[in-house]
Order: C-alpha cells, then sequence, then structure tokens
C-alpha cells in the first residue's frame, strides 16, 4: 500500500492541530499534569454537597490548591476533605475552610478564608473551623414555607404564641 506525499502531509497537520488543542484546553483551564509540590491538610464537614475529587481551593479567588480525598467517617457521619495546598503557602492556624459556590448555577469549591495568628497549619493539620455547603433547595424551600419544616433548619420564634404574664 503506497501512500501519497499529500496524504501524510494532511495527516500530520491534523495530528499537530489536535495537539494544539490540547496544550490550548490545559492551559485554559489551569489543569496541571502531575502532581504538583505541596502539603494535605483536612478539614471536617457536615455536609460536603458539591465537592469531588479534583475540585479546586482558593485563597482570595486565586487556586492553591485541590481535594485529594472526600471520605465519611462512620462514627461521626460527617465528610473528612483532604485537600493538597501548594508548597510555600503559609495558613493561619485559626483559618477557616469554607464549601463555596461560584453562583446559583456555578461549580463548587473549597474557599480558606485566612485568619490572623502568627502560627501557621503544619502538614498533616486540619482546619478548626469549617463551614458546609448550603443547599439552594432547602433555602428555597424555607422561603416558600416560611419555616425550617422538612429542612433540618429550626423555626422562627412565634411570638404570637407567647403567654404573657400579667403584670402585678
Amino acid at each position: 500500500m503506497s501512500y501519497r506525499i499529500w496524504e501524510i502531509a494532511l495527516g500530520a497537520v491534523v495530528l499537530a492541530i489536535a495537539a494544539g488543542f490540547v496544550l490550548f484546553m490545559l492551559q485554559t483551564t489551569g489543569t496541571r499534569l502531575g502532581q504538583a509540590a505541596g502539603y494535605t491538610l483536612h478539614g471536617s464537614f457536615r455536609s460536603a454537597e458539591g465537592v469531588r475529587m479534583g475540585t479546586e481551593v482558593r485563597l482570595a479567588g486565586v487556586r492553591v490548591g485541590t481535594v485529594t480525598g472526600l471520605q465519611l467517617d462512620p462514627e461521626s457521619f460527617r465528610a473528612e476533605v483532604a485537600l493538597r495546598v501548594d508548597q510555600g503557602l503559609a495558613v493561619p492556624a485559626d483559618s477557616t475552610l469554607a464549601v463555596s459556590s461560584e453562583g446559583l448555577l456555578g461549580g463548587t469549591f473549597m474557599e480558606i478564608l485566612p485568619g490572623g495568628m502568627p502560627f501557621d497549619l503544619e502538614p498533616g493539620d486540619s482546619f478548626q473551623d469549617t463551614q458546609s455547603a448550603v443547599s439552594l433547595i432547602q433555602l428555597m424551600l424555607r422561603f416558600a414555607t416560611g419555616s425550617g419544616e422538612g429542612t433540618g433548619l429550626p423555626d422562627p420564634v412565634d411570638t404570637d404564641s407567647v403567654d404573657e404574664e400579667p403584670a402585678p
């Protein structure tokens, strides 16, 4: 089977365009090939809804790491999240780790809200303060019904049903 020179050239052009597209995709999405140098931190959440392996970790809107592990603690029934943070980033020990979303229909990411302590978290440490994901459906249900019924949220105080004692 003999090939014409233009068939070989056309195949090379197609392969070059495909390789260029893959490189462009990797650059624009911020995908890193291989594991970046960093250290692991942990957090425990009541709800880690929307968090997956590879979810971005951000500080001040800048990507500083990724989620590397997610599992359920069978004793406390809490989501245990492991994340890798870029080497050289000093996270204050009183920082908060929160599950945030990019908008009503946007994606989910982990956000580090830095504290002010002079001491930093060491590799393998856990965040003491975490904020779980807020469910949009639960918020809409609470708004529509005017209560926390069925949402796991407390009912607002009903001031009309409070018995007042007459003044002496």
